[in-house]
């Protein structure tokens, strides 16, 4: 089961990001689906996972958007639909130089997921395999969320994503937190530009209660470490870089199927790191999620390879 948001995502190419003011002319726009909770179920049911995924949305046109996404992913939305408010967006500035990006997100209805209707998803979460959540729902029903799974003992895996201040007890909650460098940094206080760097920040993350840390680190790949075990998995190449909007989202999703299949962690680790491989060869968040087919083919010829 994953808790999140979908936003639909208005993306733009520009050479550079504009000014305070000033209005530039830029390469493309496109509108697809997006929000990190929306991406993950997208991404884990595309790497051949059984996903449910909890959300609110408006009655829009967004809406349309996320519930075709779905469909076509083959995710079971357990959603429910507000008129008095609207289905989420998100401005996504890609650089046409790099595909590095910069984005604001609104939640719209999202914003609005309540301890009440994680409680009233009780049943679900208790019998899933693996819960997955992020930080752009309330962090109040994250929370909860993973209570009622740690409680059930299931698998928890907390993407704080955007970055948040973390309440007491969150971290001791989760079986795997994924973050980023940023996100480790703002979790920590430990700058993250190494492979070193991120050890110091996932032992930090483990004494703060977490049972497995898992930095994502970009074209480095991640880095894995938990009470007995400190791996950096490398990075796949799969082809030119496009875009890096979805990756963080490739790499959850992945890393959640991979674990729910009864993948060792650090080989989970290594699955997420193919999908998100493959998924910064293409445009979009979304629509940039890999097959299982298109994984097993990339793992295969590494293995090859070595």
């Amino acid at each position: 089961m994953i808790l999140g948001v979908f936003v639909a995502d208005t993306s733009y190419r520009a050479e550079r990001m504009p000014r305070m003011g000033e209005t530039i002319l830029g390469n493309s726009f496109v509108l697809g689906p997006g929000g990190k909770g929306s991406n993950q179920a997208v991404a884990a049911a595309r790497a051949g996972g059984s996903v449910h995924f909890v959300t609110r949305l408006g009655k829009d046109a967004f809406a349309d958007i996320a519930l075709e996404t779905w469909r076509n992913a083959g995710v079971t939305p357990v959603v429910t639909q507000h008129e008095d408010s609207y289905t989420g967006a998100a401005f996504i500035y890609v650089d046409d130089n790099t595909g590095d990006n910069a984005i604001i997100v609104s939640p719209g209805a999202a914003r609005e997921i309540s301890v009440e209707d994680i409680e009233a998803r009780r049943n679900l979460i208790e019998g899933a395999g693996i819960l997955v959540t992020q930080l752009e729902q309330p962090i109040d029903a994250a929370f909860r969320a993973l209570e009622i799974a740690r409680g059930a003992r299931v698998r928890t895996i907390l993407n704080p994503a955007p970055a948040a201040d973390l309440p007491p007890g969150m971290l001791a909650l989760c079986d795997f937190v994924t973050p980023n460098e940023s996100e480790a940094e703002g979790l920590t206080g430990i700058p993250v530009a190494s492979v070193e760097d991120a050890d110091r920040a996932a032992k930090a993350l483990l004494a703060a209660g977490a049972g497995a840390a898992i930095i994502t680190l970009g074209e480095s790949g991640a880095y894995y470490k938990d009470a007995s075990e400190s791996v950096h998995v490398p990075a796949f190449a799969a082809d030119e870089v496009v875009e890096t909007t979805g990756a963080g989202d490739a790499f959850n999703g992945g890393f959640a199927t991979a674990l729910s299949e009864g993948q060792a962690p650090v080989d989970a680790v290594r699955f997420a790191c193919a999908a998100a491989g493959i998924s910064v060869t293409r445009p979009g968040t979304a629509p940039s999620m890999p097959s299982r087919r298109e994984i097993d083919q990339l793992l295969v010829g590494d293995k090859e390879g070595a």
